[in-house]
């Protein structure tokens, strides 16, 4: 079975405390007294402490912006094409950082596979050919695409990695998973932007996963997903002349809620294990909610979800790197031979988990 080996993580230069953010949201959009004490609860409320962008606007003052209209200028926040140029100028480099954080150059020169995945930014040539020419990688390297999923995005990355390393003798399958969700912050006072605009972060993730059995890290045990067509209303993820837009209803901790058990047990049940088999949690911290939600259902303690709580307290949610960011966490802990569960949640609503074995 194959084997998840490396795993690394990168972060762009500017780190925002949340209230910082919080004093950015108030001061450039429309608010009204009472919705501006709103914010501010949900804000403090969050879990969150501080999160990073690429762009510096979030702590800077308004006349020093170099993203958002400066105090002299109209309230025209970016268009769709500025937003794609900013992503263009800097995903890159942030995949290579988290990249030369997982392998090293001579460990690059030996990848067989390239699975980049984001939901933030779309070109042709896109970051796989940018990553193939930056890092002087094979010009036969194999490379394909996850976009567009939000959220569970990585796991279903890993689901084609595994299919790719079982299928390819001495496969080195490098998935990256590069998010720039600051980018996408809307001149909106809906509720589901101001959501939005509370959780999401950028961040980039890489991890290698070899088809070497013999490999120390962690083993890919088994997938299993589910779709809630119900829920296919309250997340969503869609282009609009301005940017992407967000729709983030309060209703999926409820459903994540009324669902992730079964997810669970439907996942346990192919492998013949048991929930007491499970030693580590990998789940999404999509919101404090969310994990809440998770806590209460699988009637587990908040200590065992210890690692989403730290990733969200100081990253926040940076969509598919996210879960990354936390099995990184846990892989430097598990013992050999101990059992991970893994879950992460996007538009569809879709539910992904995975199951690794520590070795």
């Amino acid at each position: 079975m194959p084997v998840i080996t490396k795993i690394g993580t990168a972060t762009p230069t500017h780190r925002h405390n949340q209230l910082d953010i919080l004093k950015f949201m108030q001061q450039m959009l429309p608010l009204d007294e009472t919705k501006k004490r709103l914010l501010s609860l949900l804000y403090h409320r969050s879990g969150i402490k501080t999160r990073y962008s690429v762009l510096a606007d979030y702590s800077s003052k308004q006349e020093d912006f170099n993203f958002y209209p400066k105090a002299d200028e109209t309230n025209d926040f970016p268009t769709i094409e500025r937003r794609m140029q900013v992503f263009d100028e800097t995903a890159l480099d942030l995949s290579v950082k988290a990249i030369e954080a997982t392998i090293s150059p001579e460990q690059i020169a030996e990848v067989t596979h390239l699975i980049t995945v984001t939901c933030t930014g779309l070109a042709a040539p896109g970051l796989d050919l940018q990553l193939v020419e930056k890092l002087n990688m094979k010009e036969d390297i194999f490379r394909t695409s996850v976009n567009f999923m939000g959220c569970y995005a990585a796991i279903h990355a890993l689901k084609l990695a595994n299919s790719l390393a079982i299928s390819s003798k001495n496969a080195k399958v490098l998935v990256v998973c590069t998010e720039l969700c600051t980018l996408h912050f809307q001149n909106s006072t809906e509720i589901d932007q101001l959501t939005s605009a509370l959780l999401f972060a950028d961040g980039s993730a890489a991890c290698l996963i070899e088809s070497n059995e013999q490999s120390k890290g962690l083993t890919i045990s088994n997938f299993f997903s589910k779709v809630i067509a119900k829920g296919k209303e309250d997340m969503a993820w869609g282009l609009s002349s301005t940017g992407f837009q967000m729709v983030l209803s309060n209703h999926i901790p409820r459903l994540v809620e009324s669902e992730i058990e079964n997810l669970l047990l439907s996942a346990l049940e192919k492998l013949n294990w048991s929930v007491k088999d499970i030693a580590h949690w990998a789940i999404h911290p999509g919101g404090k909610d969310i994990l809440a939600a998770t806590e209460k259902a699988l009637k587990i303690s908040k200590e065992e979800l210890i690692a989403s709580y730290e990733i969200l307290k100081n990253f926040g949610n940076m969509s598919s790197p996210t879960v990354l960011f936390v099995l990184k966490e846990i892989m430097q802990k598990a013992v050999s031979g101990e059992k991970i569960f893994g879950a992460a949640f996007g538009p569809g609503l879709t539910l992904e988990s995975f199951q690794l074995t520590a070795n």
